[in-house]
């Protein structure tokens, strides 16, 4: 059996703005995807209730992220309200050890910096069918109206023009939907990167 070398394995990240379902989709696809596992990440905040380290987050804090950044041993990362959260390229080859593929919930700035790091990294973008559905979305979420309302919908609209660059876009009208699109993308990825196969046969 042919055993991949680190170059050959896929780093999918799925980006997408708040209220299009990326976290749900992540997750579906995960449970029904062999060899696909997530990149959890580090941060300096702290754990929520419910929340356990190397499950949800590896909580780490700020002076040991910073001596990390030092160290050059993050791919990527950023800093939200204060505290920052990032990925680790052990984190990355410790998956790339057990055969996975490696699939990240990250947003655009992270995506740029995977991307520079590792450059065969895929990029997908998760959409609403239409901002007047975001907006839907959102308002029965229950957690923001009026100005702040707004204001989500004009990041998100921020957001989609930032990360037209994206390899692909998924969108989510309905979960099953796009979980088989994403799936297809996985699919025809890892079709392409065993292109070497080829070579094996004629050698």
């Amino acid at each position: 059996m042919h055993t991949p070398a680190h170059n050959e394995h896929l780093l999918l990240v799925v980006s997408a703005p708040s209220g299009c379902g990326k976290t749900t989709l992540c997750r579906e696809v995960l449970a029904r995807m062999p060899d696909l596992a997530f990149s959890i990440s580090h941060t300096t905040r702290q754990p929520r209730a419910g929340e356990a380290d190397g499950v949800n987050y590896y909580f780490v804090s700020p002076a040991r992220f910073q001596e990390a950044l030092h160290r050059g041993e993050m791919a990527e990362w950023t800093q939200i309200y204060g505290n920052r959260y990032g990925t680790a390229r052990a984190t990355i080859d410790a998956l790339f050890d057990r055969g996975c593929d490696v699939l990240f919930d990250i947003d655009e700035p992270g995506a740029r910096q995977l991307k520079d790091a590792y450059p065969n990294v895929i990029t997908v973008l998760v959409l609403p069918p239409t901002l007047a559905a975001l907006r839907l979305r959102l308002i029965s979420r229950g957690t923001e109206e009026g100005a702040a309302l707004e204001r989500r919908l004009q990041r998100a609209a921020e957001e989609i023009r930032a990360m037209r660059w994206y390899d692909y876009v998924v969108v989510n009208d309905t979960i099953e939907e796009a979980v088989d699109r994403l799936r297809c993308v996985i699919i025809a990825e890892r079709c392409r990167r065993d292109r070497h196969i080829i070579g094996e046969l004629l050698a």
